[in-house]
């Protein structure tokens, strides 16, 4: 009998250690077409994210589509993302906003997220948002935010999520942070309509990590990119960390998706996943 007590203590001492600080690593992505899935692989990259004209928009035709989902399912990479939601001309804020038409345009690109298997629309689209000169930012904001929630409602008929993108004042002139982004997102209150952090843009714009903290759990999604020229991680050797730090503070495990500029896809690819891998686990590693 002792023997068999002596056996069992010795197996629960070989079992493995459970941390209860420890956190999972965010699994990297990167923004790309499709012909660019196999380096996006052989680089370590479990997901990349294309945008809604290439491969979801009404506009492509019923074959278009369908050609595309064959090239979805035959990558090695998860198309997890799909950006550029709503094309310029369709305006999702200010005076010209005709509700029936977004919302209609929209359920037609859920309907195909579902099939592809894409479960995030990134809504960044600037050209869409962006606001005539002088007009009231404060009526902007609020129907802006009840049009979120009615996208939000359509896209949770789908299984969809979609991740509202801060942008910078470079390239649209309407939720240029992500503290207004947070704000908008939290005042829609629909789990289907979500934020999407782009840390690239917080730096673009001067804001702090902490406003990472101060959004929270509606964070579900993650874009990189370096500061001065939107490079890939590693070309300059940007410092992300007190971002991953407030990431990892809010308890985010999701995917860090990188949009940035390539110059020289062969080096810069795999160096950008080895230089974001460092760093997260240098950050995720650490005790809180």
């Amino acid at each position: 009998m002792r023997a068999i007590f002596y056996v069992l203590f010795l197996s629960l001492c070989a079992l493995p250690v459970f941390n209860a600080e420890a956190q999972e690593i965010p699994k990297l992505g990167m923004m790309a077409s499709l012909d660019k899935d196999s380096l996006l692989y052989a680089s370590g990259f479990e997901m990349q994210g294309e945008s809604v004209g290439r491969m979801l928009g009404p506009s492509l035709t019923e074959a278009e589509f369908q050609s595309n989902v064959q090239k979805i399912k035959d990558a090695k990479t998860k198309l997890y993302v799909c950006n550029v939601f709503f094309p310029s001309d369709l305006k999702i804020a200010g005076p010209e906003v005709d509700e029936k038409k977004v919302l209609a345009y929209a359920d037609q690109v859920f309907q195909r997220a579902k099939k592809a298997g894409v479960p995030v629309i990134v809504l960044g689209s600037g050209g869409a948002r962006k606001l005539p000169e002088n007009y009231d930012y404060q009526k902007a904001t609020k129907d802006f935010t009840q049009l979120a929630r009615k996208i939000g409602q359509v896209a949770q008929k789908h299984g969809i999520t979609v991740a509202l993108e801060n942008l910078n004042s470079t390239e649209t002139n309407f939720l240029t942070t992500l503290e207004e982004a947070a704000g908008v997102v939290k005042g829609a209150n629909h789990p289907n309509f979500r934020l999407n952090a782009d840390i690239y843009h917080m730096m673009k714009e001067n804001e702090p990590p902490q406003h990472i903290v101060d959004a929270g759990n509606v964070i579900v999604y993650v874009e990189i990119a370096e500061e001065e020229n939107r490079t890939l991680p590693g070309v300059v050797g940007e410092d992300f960390r007190p971002y991953f730090q407030a990431l990892k503070s809010i308890g985010y495990s999701g995917p860090l998706f990188i949009e940035g500029r390539v110059n020289n896809p062969e080096v810069e690819i795999p160096n950008a996943h080895k230089f974001l891998t460092q760093q997260l686990q240098e950050v995720y590693a650490e005790n809180k």
